[in-house]
């Protein structure tokens, strides 16, 4: 009797250890263990798909306690009642609001409290937990607002079908157009690279200078004063490097060649030349800072071109003025020299207006120096 009476000891304390630990572990997780805790109510008015008892709640993104029950409210059924133990500092405010945030793409959800001014008093019971407002917007789970999502998507492409079709027709034509027409691409976009600069290299444009005259016929006279030469002025036109051609009466048209500088900069420096070739003028010069000529001659380039019609000739012409240092117009006079050229191409030209330009700076010189 002794041994069973020692035995029904033994299991009853066995039984007794075993409900305390079943105790202790419940306490530990329905009150949160040994830190004090408070208890909320949340009454949402749609699914809280995903939270169970046991999922944590959050405030402000930090884990402030769990929830401890969920039940339907039998007095709505569109209602779900979660039960909150919170820790007890957690500054809960009557403004504070709940709502759902899943943890990641995939992650569980779980309640989340957010805000409330610190003024606000802290939410008030009547005769049970106090409740805390809910978010309408915040309560949507993700798959509810996905399917929200692509009903509204599926809404946008019913009413406007017949437009996406007509747009998908023109790209359609659009691509066979690209299709039938690929050549003449092909040749527009290397077009638009050479433009550019792009694409193969072309070949260097060949490059002509003109000939200051020497022949001159012997003069006695001495030259009075001394004589500056400034830039020829010019349309824009004649305002080039290039060689230009005239093929009708009003229209010009560029060679594939040019000079070795821009025009009323190559007549000045081959005009001056030909005075210093001439040896009539003594003192020829370009205008330059702190020289004081006594006369000036003014040109103004009228002609610098290859003529088609009526038969290919080189024609030049520019008129000239002699002003003196007090502004008096000493002379003025129009030169003007045409000669024939065998061909048209841009060597033809050059020599043809190389020629021509002879004669009219050589008829130029004699005539400045008949005045000066």
């Amino acid at each position: 009797m002794e041994t069973q009476a020692r035995y029904s000891l033994i299991g009853l304390f066995t039984l007794c250890v075993i409900v305390a630990a079943f105790a202790f572990v419940y306490w530990l997780r329905g009150t949160g263990g040994f830190s004090e805790r408070e208890t909320y109510q949340v009454v949402f008015e749609s699914p809280v798909t995903g939270v169970l008892p046991g999922s944590p709640v959050l405030f402000n993104g930090i884990a402030a306690g769990e929830v401890t029950e969920l039940r339907l409210n039998p007095d709505d059924p569109r209602q779900v009642i979660a039960m909150l133990s919170l820790d007890a500092n957690t500054p809960v405010r009557a403004d504070t609001q709940a709502g759902l945030v899943s943890q990641g793409l995939m992650g569980a959800p779980s309640i989340a409290l957010r805000g409330g001014t610190p003024t606000a008093p802290r939410p008030s019971s009547t005769g049970g937990a106090p409740v805390l407002k809910v978010d309408p917007a915040a309560s949507q789970d993700l798959s509810q607002t996905a399917r929200e999502a692509l009903r509204r998507l599926d809404t946008l492409i019913a009413d406007n079908a017949e437009p996406l079709h007509g747009i998908l027709a023109n790209l359609s034509t659009f691509s066979e157009a690209l299709a039938r027409n690929s050549g003449r691409l092909d040749r527009i976009l290397e077009a638009l690279e050479r433009l550019g600069g792009g694409g193969p290299a072309k070949a260097s444009a060949r490059i002509y200078d003109l000939s200051a005259p020497h022949a001159f016929p012997p003069y006695d006279k001495t030259a009075g004063g001394q004589l500056t030469v400034p830039e020829p002025s010019a349309l824009v036109l004649f305002d080039t490097q290039k060689i230009l051609a005239r093929p009708q009466a009003d229209q010009s048209v560029a060679l594939d060649a040019q000079w070795s500088d821009s025009l009323p900069k190559l007549l000045q420096a081959k005009i001056i030349h030909s005075f210093e070739n001439a040896n009539y003028p003594q003192a020829v010069a370009r205008p330059t800072e702190g020289l004081t000529a006594d006369y000036q001659l003014l040109i103004e380039i009228r002609s610098f071109q290859l003529m088609l019609l009526p038969e290919p000739s080189a024609d030049v012409e520019f008129s000239a003025k002699i002003l003196a240092g007090d502004g008096r117009l000493v002379g003025s006079r129009i030169l003007h020299a045409s000669v024939p050229v065998q061909a048209t191409d841009a060597a033809a030209a050059a020599a043809g207006l190389n020629q021509a330009f002879g004669k009219a700076a050589t008829e130029l010189v004699l005539w400045v120096s008949s005045l000066i």
